[in-house]
């Protein structure tokens, strides 16, 4: 396979003791910073990426497309990837073309990435034969990559984040909003220890459905050692409260690092919750993933200091 290490450092994402606020427990808490691969290409998006990459060199293919709305940290990082390891990138954007682009596209067009942009009906069509034809008529042949680079192929990756934990524990958890990650996790812990996802999106219960049927599309087998939390949603996908901006900043305080104000920050506030409930029992341990997407607050930035006024 490729040597990907000239650029990605999976050895840096080092797993660290976090304290949440205003929570006094004798549940650990540690998290596993798997933002800190790459400045850019980080997270969850590199591990999801890496054999999908690795087959479209296999394939001969010169040229990656994917899809994702006006600030996914997917087609952020997809576009810095084919900068960084030399393939040239598409990305099908839902909705209307906004200019001046918000930073998420504009550093995706910097990075080389081609954008086209597609109507919100036309884009729930993505995934269809018709479509993905027609892609493919206008485009050459290119190497398709979903939404959200889930697809079994990225789930290979994802089953590493489990495989870099070196400490004993009781729970992975991780943010949830294609579903591709946890799955991953899932088959990943092949039955032991018990994981639990945090949907970002309100409705986010249709993921049991998705996770089950990707967990058994990659490994052939079901898993009763999970399940989803779909409390901490906050009232949608990039919907903020005070209380919920307090929390992250008040995290970053205790920790010195960021969340990112999508997934992760819910996800922490969601742990913080059950802990004080008496979910996470006194002396069990907990690791939660970091998945990355800091890019992804400078397009918060406005409401995020409006709730803290």
């Amino acid at each position: 396979m490729f040597d990907f290490s000239k650029h990605i450092n999976e050895g840096a994402a080092i797993l660290v003791q976090v304290e949440l606020p205003n929570v006094s427990s004798n549940v650990k808490i540690f998290m596993k910073r798997i933002d800190l691969v790459h400045p850019i290409i980080s997270g969850n998006k590199w591990f999801k990426m890496k054999y999908n990459i690795a087959e479209m060199m296999e394939q001969g293919k010169e040229t990656l497309l994917t899809f994702g709305g006006a600030f996914s940290n997917h087609i952020h990082a997809a576009a810095e990837a084919g900068k960084t390891f030399g393939f040239k990138t598409i990305g099908l954007i839902r909705g209307e073309e906004h200019l001046p682009l918000n930073e998420t596209l504009q550093s995706a067009r910097d990075s080389g990435m081609v954008l086209h942009y597609i109507d919100r009906t036309t884009f729930r069509e993505r995934d269809s034969e018709d479509f993905l034809k027609s892609v493919k008529d206008e485009l050459g042949d290119v190497y398709i990559l979903p939404l959200g680079g889930t697809n079994n192929i990225a789930l290979k990756g994802c089953t590493e984040i489990v495989k870099q934990i070196t400490i004993d524990y009781d729970y992975i958890c991780s943010a949830s909003g294609s579903g591709g990650t946890f799955a991953g996790i899932v088959a990943g812990l092949n039955g032991n220890k018990k994981g639990i996802a945090f949907p970002a999106l309100k409705g986010g219960e249709f993921l049991e459905e998705v996770i089950s049927d990707l967990v058994l599309n990659y490994s052939g087998r079901e898993f009763k050692n999970w399940s989803l939390n779909t409390d901490y949603h906050f009232g949608g996908f990039a919907k903020l409260t005070k209380e919920l901006v307090e929390f992250t900043k008040n995290f970053e305080k205790l920790n010195g690092f960021e969340l990112d104000y999508i997934y992760t920050n819910k996800m922490m506030f969601g742990i913080a919750k059950l802990i004080k409930s008496g979910y996470f029992k006194s002396g069990e341990t907990i690791v939660a993933i970091h998945s990355g997407g800091l890019q992804g607050n400078l397009g918060m930035k406005e409401r995020i200091n409006k709730l803290r006024l």
